[in-house]
């Protein structure tokens, strides 16, 4: 099976869309469209404690390039590939500008999953709740302790982003600008992988 289509659209090679291909069709089987549901069928997926955000980020329009703001109900296999797309390793790239393009882009869609309600910027209500999201497996911490975490990473993101801020200056949250300097220097490689995506976590095929 080949798509030399969808080649332009993805960086990556016929044969990776290939197997893309082969795992879209064991999670959706003949419909052809992708929803949550299928999601949920993953095991590895279902012990992710920011479970509903990685499902979300599948079908957020701004991943998706289709809109600004909400949601897909479903997915095609080449929108499908657009996601898949922001999880390609960098070693793949040559050239700078591409590295650097494609590190933006993962980035941006980190930056996504924290800003919840798309107001373009995150938020100590939405960081507090990713914090908690992830500890929240955490049996020895307690949710007061996850925000105090929380509200210190804040600080020291306004801290890094605007520097010294007057007693009565605000920070209102963390911009995709301020997002990327708080990234500078930190391997993005090792936070986005989809190991449950791969064949063998896929319970079974249609």
């Amino acid at each position: 099976m080949c798509f030399p289509s969808l080649l332009d659209l993805n960086p990556v090679s016929a044969e990776q869309i290939e197997h893309l291909h082969k795992r879209f069709v064991c999670l959706t089987g003949e419909r052809g469209v992708l929803s949550k549901r299928d999601l949920e069928a993953i095991e590895d997926l279902k012990q992710n404690p920011i479970r509903e955000k990685i499902k979300n980020a599948f079908f957020d329009r701004r991943n998706l390039r289709t809109g600004s703001h909400g949601f897909e109900t479903e997915i095609n296999f080449e929108q499908f590939l657009i996601i898949m797309s922001y999880f390609r390793p960098m070693g793949q790239i040559v050239d700078e500008e591409s590295i650097s393009s494609c590190r933006k882009d993962k980035l941006r869609f980190l930056f996504n999953m924290y800003d919840s309600d798309n107001d373009s910027k995150i938020t100590l209500d939405e960081y507090r709740n990713v914090v908690q999201e992830l500890l929240s497996e955490n049996l020895h911490i307690e949710v007061e302790h996850a925000r105090s975490i929380a509200d210190g990473a804040m600080l020291e993101a306004a801290s890094m982003c605007v520097g010294q801020m007057e007693p009565d200056q605000v920070y209102e949250g963390i911009t995709f600008e301020d997002f990327l300097k708080i990234w500078e220097g930190i391997d993005i490689e090792t936070k986005m992988h989809i190991r449950f995506l791969n064949m063998d976590t896929i319970p079974s095929c249609h």
